[in-house]
């Protein structure tokens, strides 16, 4: 397979106008941005190229406004944050890309900085459409994408405007995600172990089986854990689970004991009546009608830690339970602390991806440590499947 093009740091872009296409989709309160993680994990790349003198045009996305102007979703709080941050010239542009759009960004000076509005304001590029993708070119000499978020999407600013720009390019915090997963997937280091949580098995099914061949244990918590349960013929009460996902686990299964992976479910669990309750630690066998399954228990949270203990690499997608409520934050808390600590003691190569994992581990009252930290959510799975993602394709 053609190796991905990565943007080369000794490229000559004084003078030219370069065409950034980034994930700055922070969240928002009455326009003040709460969390500016995704925009500082950006900044060492622009500020680069003021040092080299480029022209810069930053293209990014907020939310989902489906090809429609909606004011909540402006990109003008991000255009403030950098007009504050970058010691130059930072401007906005929220025209239209029409027929004269290359005279519009023309008068961009070297080091200068334009920040173009909610890209997915215009319905053209959620349908990744040939001619806006073709303006949308027009408007720079050299592409780079740093959104791996994005990635999935055949959107015209990541897919199709590739075509259109003479050079193409992924840059460093899209190198960097490409390889903390690949360390999983390509370049691991055995034993593997991969944690998945979240609600749905069925979002999952593809990327458990893609895993299972390729690691030595399968950790499943949060609410997917239910539907094992269920095919285990135990009660979960009230608890969250999927329809017809028999057949489903039993492929897993299969699947699992074909590569010599073990998949290790939860033993014991933290029960309540309500998702605002307090929980109790039940064994499987003692969980009633009325309770609803909210987080794993202490049993289960030692019998992962001497999963990951026994691991040197581990990639964890999806909370243990249900972290909303912080009575039921318990076993992710542990498990995050737990190889936080593998992580900076015995050399754990630890990536974790998913906007609720990110969220549950954020609640810690420690610093954590992890080797990579993932925003990407769809991206970030899809790779794991082994899909040859559209925005990564054309950069080949």
């Amino acid at each position: 397979m053609d190796k991905i093009k990565f943007f080369p740091d000794s490229l000559d872009v004084q003078n030219k106008k370069v065409i950034l296409r980034l994930d700055l989709n922070v969240p928002l309160k009455d326009k003040i941005i709460i969390d500016d993680t995704r925009i500082t994990l950006c900044l060492p790349l622009i500020k680069r190229l003021i040092e080299k003198k480029a022209k810069i045009i930053i293209i990014s996305h907020l939310g989902r406004p489906k090809g429609e102007r909606d004011p909540a979703l402006s990109l003008i709080p991000i255009y403030k944050y950098l007009k504050n941050i970058l010691q130059t010239n930072v401007y906005f542009f929220s025209g239209d890309f029409d027929n004269e759009v290359q005279d519009k960004f023309s008068q961009l000076k070297k080091s200068e900085v334009i920040v173009v509005e909610n890209i997915r304001f215009f319905k053209e590029e959620m349908k990744d459409d040939e001619n806006f993708s073709k303006r949308l070119g027009s408007i720079g000499d050299i592409y780079i994408n740093d959104a791996f978020s994005c990635s999935h999407r055949k959107q015209a600013s990541i897919h199709k405007i590739t075509k259109f720009v003479s050079k193409s390019y992924a840059g460093p915090l899209l190198k960097k995600e490409v390889d903390s997963i690949n360390l999983i997937i390509k370049d691991k280091k055995d034993p593997v172990t991969c944690i998945i949580g979240g609600s749905k098995i069925s979002t999952k099914i593809n990327l458990i089986i893609n895993l299972v061949k390729k690691i030595n244990n399968l950790v499943i918590v949060g609410a997917m854990a239910n539907n094992f349960f269920v095919y285990k013929n135990f009660s979960v009460g009230k608890s969250l689970i999927e329809n017809n996902t028999k057949e489903i686990i039993k492929k897993i299964y299969h699947e699992a004991s074909k590569y010599k992976c073990e998949i290790l479910i939860p033993e014991d669990c933290i029960v309540a009546t309500n998702f605002e309750g307090k929980g109790k630690n039940k064994d499987l066998t003692q969980i009633l009608e009325n309770e609803l399954i909210l987080d794993i228990g202490f049993k289960t949270i030692k019998k992962i830690k001497q999963t990951i203990d026994k691991s040197k690499t581990v990639l964890w997608n999806g909370p243990a339970g249900y972290f909303e409520n912080e009575n039921f934050l318990n076993g992710t808390i542990s498990i995050a602390e737990f190889i936080s600590n593998n992580t900076k003691k015995k050399s754990l190569i630890s990536v974790l991806g998913g906007g609720d994992t990110l969220a549950a581990i954020n609640k810690s009252k420690n610093k954590l440590s992890f080797s990579h930290l993932s925003t990407a959510g769809g991206a970030f799975l899809e790779y794991l499947e082994g899909k040859d993602l559209p925005g990564l394709s054309v950069l080949k």
